[in-house]
């Protein structure tokens, strides 16, 4: 809901700041009746999946369990209308379903933190990035949220100057304006509620090798301290050991992978650095109370805004 509200917004706050009608828009989807969103509000479509006009730019916008979402008539009519030269942007989970269109091959592309792994490991064929949203010729992705105010923001100065783009924020009240430079999570210290940078240091190595673990030994070499040191750091600071950490990241990473692929349980655990299906199984029931294959069968029971 929020990334829909957030791409339309804008562009009928230019309308109004402008005095023209610089933009109309159409609500589109299969059957031409109604999207229900994931909070249960219902919005009413304007049209089904038909031919757009010569000069519209389509928004796809995505939610929770957006591989079931992505149907082959959905797909079928992204390769259409694109084949048209049109402009497409894949609103958060919605470059999901660009890039099954095959709308996204051999660009840059940005997807909601939650997806990443899931994305990565489905369409390895796109450069993808962390960026709150990505321009890439005529195809743009959003990193969900507040990440379709700062597109569409962007895409109004592009169209219509910076003050009329500025004015609109000014309207919004968003005072911090987006650009695709700047990342879609919070820094590591603001994370973990601590301000320490070697900590920071080692657990930003430790999220970029999830599939070939460090070794603590080797991580507390890296930023210059002895293996005691950095339990000690990680005790002080976390309440648990680096090992206990590492462990609990790359556990939440196979979460993520089992319940948005349809990647087998062995290939979720040599993707996130488990050497035997049986030690990942015994490690993931230890943390979550459940195992691999019963969180496969829940698939659908994520929740995100």
């Amino acid at each position: 809901m929020l990334s829909f509200a957030g791409a339309i917004e804008p562009f009928r706050i230019a309308n109004r700041m402008s005095g023209k009608t610089l933009y109309r828009w159409r609500l589109a989807g299969e059957g031409g009746d109604w999207a229900t969103c994931s909070n249960g509000a219902r919005i009413a479509l304007d049209m089904d999946l038909d031919a757009l006009g010569r000069d519209e730019t389509v928004l796809v916008c995505g939610g929770i369990d957006v591989q079931a979402a992505t149907t082959k008539r959905l797909v079928g009519w992204l390769r259409r209308e694109a084949r048209q030269g049109r402009a497409i942007a894949g609103l958060c989970t919605a470059a999901h379903a660009l890039a099954r269109a095959g709308l996204l091959d051999g660009r840059r592309a940005t997807i909601h933190w939650e997806n990443q792994d899931s994305f990565a490991e489905d369409f390895p064929e796109i450069e993808l990035t962390r960026s709150v949203f990505v321009i890439d010729g005529n195809r743009m992705t959003t990193a969900g949220g507040t990440a379709s105010i700062d597109l569409a923001i962007t895409m109004i100065a592009e169209a219509h100057g910076a003050d009329l783009a500025n004015a609109v924020a000014d309207q919004l009240i968003y005072s911090s304006i987006r650009t695709d430079q700047d990342t879609q999570r919070l820094s590591i210290p603001t994370r973990i509620g601590v301000r320490h940078p070697k900590l920071s240091q080692v657990i930003q190595v430790m999220e970029r090798n999830i599939e070939d673990p460090i070794s603590p030994a080797t991580l507390a070499r890296d930023v210059g301290m002895s293996t005691r040191q950095l339990e000690r750091l990680f005790r002080r600071y976390l309440n648990r050991s680096p090992k206990r950490y590492y462990m609990e990241l790359r556990l939440g990473r196979a979460r993520n992978l089992l319940m948005q692929t349809d990647m087998s349980v062995i290939n979720v655990a040599l993707a996130c650095g488990f050497a035997s299906p049986s030690h990942f199984s015994k490690c993931y029931r230890a943390h979550y109370a459940t195992t691999p294959y019963r969180e496969r069968g829940s698939r659908g029971g994520q929740v995100k805004d």
